[in-house]
């Protein structure tokens, strides 16, 4: 019998495990898919010889990550790259907002767009700068970081007011107040755009600033090799502890006893037994509509997680190029990541679209050129790259007029070019690089990840609404659940989506203590 069974083998699922086999428990991770990583993994799926990353791909959170600096992965093979630069954020004509790790690249690069843009990102990073780590703790750790919220205030000192006002406001505003220039505005609304909350909503402010902040910080890394790196080492370091991983074994269901979660049974039908604890890295309503029968929950909690609001759908295109992208202006090639959002309120009105349901006929992109970041991603000369955008989770109707959001293969292949369109007005010539294309669909991501419900990249709405004690309903916000020796351990549960681990730890740590606590 193993003192902790966990449920699935994502990168939270694998944290979790890290964390309590470092606190002597006996651990066994029980993972349904044939390959470990969940949304962290990559494989060839363009052309031979191109990797690409199938999911998540750039890991800022990652790399600033407490939780993972502690497991110090660097010693279980782990190695980050890196592009010349984090960010670029294109322009039509005119000149690109780029972000480095060297302060006054991005400073200058600011300062093209209005003389002064530049020392005012200085002024807003330097805040990151002073309050980064217990801001990540506060971010990071269960909900309400109590101590870790009154280290936040005495590091932001008299700053203290300006945080709070990045904290509880939308990013529009934010970007009015700190530039002059619409360069300083593309970075914050750009990085914003990576959640689906609303550019004029409140909590869109500190993730845009997060994310901007991270990329100075650290840039937007990404493991040498692929994703699958980062899941190689997370595996590495729990067998070094004696920890197994068990792949291609569904769990139907997670057996509870006197109130109590004491086994999981498998869809082959053996049972697997846990001496003190249950951890699912699953999202909230497979936990507790599919792993659970209803008359071990608390009443109305079926209800409640009916209700669970997932964030929008995302489809992604994977391309091996013969050649770099050519983008206009020469300086978007050293960059790991660009936007392609031609103004703030081109993005602002893509989201809003998502939003009600319209798939939008200019969407804003991601896109990530993984050779430029990682050489090892692809022959030398070429570059691996993809691109992805929101479309909604129910389509009400399609601002390009031939879409109907079923997402077959056509359906995908007519978006991909749409998609594709939008990279070609800032870098022409860039579809006669194209060698292959692989384009996930809302409905294929789904398949190839369960979690990814609905293409759902981020285990549910980044909205306030469902977030710190309302995640994943109103009233938990915590990885306990109503069933004693159960975790929930997945991006359902606070502090949410990104590769951080935090949901995993989090709920390792709780089934320590609460471990210790029934010994007294």
């Amino acid at each position: 019998m193993h003192d902790a069974v966990i449920i699935g083998s994502g990168p939270n699922g694998l944290v979790a495990a890290n964390v309590l086999a470092d606190a002597g428990w006996d651990v066994v991770v029980i993972e349904a898919a044939e390959n470990p990583g969940g949304a962290v993994r990559s494989g060839e799926i363009t052309a031979p010889g191109f990797r690409s990353d199938l999911f998540s791909a750039f890991y800022p959170l990652a790399a600033a990550s407490p939780v993972l600096r502690e497991l110090e992965l660097e010693r279980w093979g782990l190695e980050w790259a890196r592009a010349p630069l984090a960010l670029a954020h294109p322009t039509q004509g005119g000149p690109s907002a780029c972000l480095s790790m060297d302060v006054d690249v991005t400073a200058a690069s600011l300062d093209r767009f209005a003389p002064g843009d530049g020392d005012r990102w200085r002024q807003l990073y330097g805040l990151w700068e002073r309050t980064q780590e217990p801001f990540l703790e506060a971010l990071l750790r269960p909900f309400p970081p109590v101590r870790a919220g009154l280290g936040l205030a005495a590091a932001a000192g008299p700053s203290l007011p300006e945080l709070v006002r990045i904290a509880l406001g939308n990013v529009e505003a934010l970007g009015r107040r700190c530039f002059e220039g619409e360069g300083g505005r593309l970075l914050l609304a750009g990085n914003a755009g990576h959640a689906d909350i609303p550019l004029d909503a409140r909590g869109s402010a500190v993730f845009g600033w997060l994310m901007s902040c991270l990329g100075q910080a650290v840039g937007f890394p990404t493991p040498v090799g692929g994703a699958s790196e980062l899941t190689a080492a997370l595996i590495r370091r729990l067998e070094d502890k004696g920890v197994t991983v068990v792949l291609g074994q569904a769990v139907e269901a997670i057996e509870v006893r006197n109130g109590r979660a004491k086994a999981v049974r498998l869809v082959a039908g053996d049972v697997v037994p846990a001496r003190r604890a249950v951890l699912a890295d699953v999202g909230a309503p497979a936990l507790y509509l599919d792993l659970l029968a209803p008359h071990h929950l608390r009443p109305g909690l079926v209800s409640r997680m009916r209700e669970f609001h997932h964030g929008p759908s995302t489809v992604k295109v994977d391309w091996a190029l013969s050649s770099p992208i050519p983008w206009t202006d020469a300086e978007v090639s050293q960059a790991g990541t660009v936007h392609v959002g031609l103004s703030v309120e081109e993005i602002a009105s893509t989201m809003e679209m998502v939003e009600s349901g319209v798939i939008p006929d200019r969407p804003f992109l991601l896109v990530g050129q993984m050779t430029t970041a990682d050489p090892s991603r692809s022959p030398a000369g070429t570059e691996s790259a993809w691109a992805y955008t929101h479309v909604p989770q129910v389509t009400k109707t399609d601002a390009g007029n031939e879409l109907k959001g079923v997402w077959d293969e056509a359906e995908g292949e007519r978006f991909a070019a749409r998609m594709e369109a939008r990279i070609e007005a800032l870098a022409p010539g860039f579809g006669d690089r194209i060698i292959a294309r692989h384009v996930f669909t809302p409905p294929a991501l789904e398949a190839s990840n369960a979690n990814l419900v609905g293409g759902d990249i981020g285990g549910g709405t980044m909205r306030l609404s469902q977030q710190l004690v309302m995640r994943p309903v109103p009233g938990l916000g915590r990885s306990e659940t109503s069933i004693k020796g159960l975790y929930l351990a997945s991006a359902s549960a606070h502090p949410g989506g990104g590769v951080h681990g935090a949901c995993g730890a989090n709920a390792a740590r709780a089934a320590i203590l609460h471990h210790r606590m029934r010994r007294f």
